[in-house]
């Protein structure tokens, strides 16, 4: 594969995990964790980063739909997952769009109540979701470069003129936070979805390159890509650092976006940076609205009425959560996250793996005992975590609230090994 290439579908894959939703949190990140900036940004590397890109990797692998990345524990098992991630994907995500385009380009100038925002935003999504319009597809060619490059003027800015001061951390653990505060991205879940797009993308361009050129125009791709998104991330968490005794303490994700892009760009390059932000939600909300309907369309004949109803039942919810506050969607993702998440990561890891490795019975085995281990967690974030003390304080890394983790790669040497004891 030629360069260029390479650089087309890195860049493809860049825009598909860079959107405005991973604006916001890492500059919170850097502004918590202090002197600890590099260590978060690690962490949230990890999950915002490389998991995702592997999750393409492992479309690479497949060449099929989000449907076979869980086929092999049971297609029953793979219908309620494509189910449950949209579900998760149109009442999360989706709504947060909302909020943060009130919270950046409506709340400051206006006193207008976030529920009218949300209901004039859902109308527009409606509307572009039923006409299918290719004017967002033209505006997104334009919307990541743009905004990459205000990002970079606002980092080179930052870098030249702010002391280099940064205070203590007020993380416990900043290294397993920032991991979680990946998940808030979405963007592995996002990789399982999406992903197949980008695999029918170089089919259709490259039906001349055989099966292993087409995985290393992947690999390639996938790893500039990743190294693009590692870079701004920590940027911003550089950046986020370096404001620490700037801004309140308690300041919002939204807020503190805000305040580093005024105090580098001024009021006019700010105002550039919010209309591009808003511009990125509205086309990230019809995107996963107009992926639900399409998906419930397929599930029910290809009907049009289901297709309709879906983009109905996804712009009220919409309405109905996006009115409320970006830290508020991100507390009430949580505790869906803590469950989804680890079974997600789990599939694509198994779905990169060679097949001797990852036969459907480890396959079943894996992502079983990575469920059971993983309500803990998700009760945790309920705020059971004092009621099953008792019961899970022996789990390993339970306390960083990832005590899936070993009895999933135990479960799956376990099971290799017996399996090859057995020939």
């Amino acid at each position: 594969m030629d360069k260029k290439s390479i650089a087309i579908v890195a860049f493809a894959l860049f825009s598909l995990f860079f959107g405005a939703g991973n604006l916001i949190l890492p500059p919170q990140l850097g502004f918590k964790a202090g002197e600890l900036w590099w260590l978060v940004a690690l962490g949230f590397a990890l999950s915002a980063v490389f998991i995702p890109i592997l999750g393409i990797v492992a479309h690479s692998r497949l060449q099929g739909t989000m449907f076979d990345f869980a086929k092999k524990v049971s297609p029953t098992f793979s219908l309620v997952y494509c189910y449950i991630v949209y579900a998760i994907s149109i009442t999360l995500p989706s709504p947060r769009t909302a909020s943060v385009t009130h919270e950046m380009a409506i709340q400051p100038l206006t006193d207008s109540p976030s529920l009218i925002t949300s209901i004039l935003y859902f109308i527009l999504v409606y509307v572009f979701v039923i006409n299918r319009s290719k004017i967002l597809d033209i505006i997104g060619k334009f919307l990541t470069p743009a905004i990459l490059f205000v990002l970079i003027l606002v980092l080179g800015i930052a870098t030249a003129t702010v002391d280099f001061s940064f205070g203590p951390s007020t993380f416990e653990s900043p290294f397993s936070h920032a991991i979680l505060e990946g998940y808030q991205t979405f963007d592995a879940i996002g990789a399982v979805v999406v992903g197949g797009v980008i695999i029918i993308s170089i089919n259709l361009k490259h039906k001349e390159a055989d099966y292993e050129a087409k995985k290393k125009l992947i690999a390639w791709a996938g790893i500039l890509a990743g190294l693009g998104l590692f870079l701004i991330y920590a940027g911003l968490m550089f950046t986020g650092a370096l404001f620490q005794e700037s801004f309140d303490a308690d300041i919002s994700r939204t807020g503190l976006l805000s305040g580093i892009s005024k105090a580098t760009l001024g009021n006019v390059a700010h105002g550039f940076l919010t209309v591009l932000v808003s511009l990125a939600c509205f086309t990230t909300a019809v995107g996963i609205v107009t992926g639900t309907a399409d998906f419930i369309k397929g599930r029910f004949g290809n009907s049009q009425k289901a297709y309709t109803l879906t983009a109905v039942l996804g712009c009220v919810l919409g309405v109905l959560m996006g009115q409320f506050n970006v830290g508020y969607i991100i507390a009430v993702a949580l505790p869906a996250l803590m469950f989804i998440y680890p079974i997600t990561i789990v599939l694509i890891l198994l779905n990169v793996l060679p097949e001797r490795f990852a036969t459907p019975k480890i396959f079943r085995w894996v992502v079983v005992t990575t469920i059971l281990f993983s309500i803990p967690d998700f009760l945790g974030s309920l705020g059971y975590s004092d009621s099953i003390a008792s019961i899970t304080s022996w789990i390993p890394l339970k306390q960083f609230h990832m005590g899936w983790v070993v009895p999933a790669m135990v479960t799956f040497v376990a099971v290799n090994l017996t399996k090859s004891k057995g020939r």
